[in-house]
């Protein structure tokens, strides 16, 4: 399966990562990790696109990692589209105190406008 990661700089895209790697070494899928620039992010790009690097390395997979510039949400959904990925997968959702997710905008952008399945990990 051709699969595309969306890595922010939250412990939700972090565990995206692990989850993803971890599935597309099992799976032998081929894996794209896309980071994205948000600036209001707990991590920067950089350090993102390291963590990435590592996991990947760690794990003997041979997965390319980009970086995608401008409005994060739209480039995703652009880069799946554009390339006719199978699956985009994305951290995000928060839990409420009712039980409720909470989606940022990232989330809710990719969710609503990408024409394949998304995978959300929380």
């Amino acid at each position: 399966m051709k699969v595309l990661l969306g890595l922010g700089g939250t412990a939700e895209s972090t565990r995206a990562l692990s989850e993803t790697v971890e599935r597309g070494r099992a799976m032998g899928d081929e894996l794209v990790i896309a980071v994205l620039e948000k600036p209001d992010s707990p991590r920067s790009s950089e350090e993102m696109a390291t963590e990435a690097e590592t996991v990947v390395s760690d794990a003997g997979l041979d997965a390319e990692i980009r970086r995608l510039a401008g409005d994060p949400g739209p480039a995703l959904v652009d880069l799946a589209e554009r390339e006719g990925f199978d699956q985009v997968v994305i951290g995000g959702g928060t839990e409420t105190p009712m039980g409720k997710i909470r989606l940022g905008s990232i989330t809710e952008f990719v969710l609503l406008n990408a024409s394949m399945t998304v995978k959300l990990v929380r």
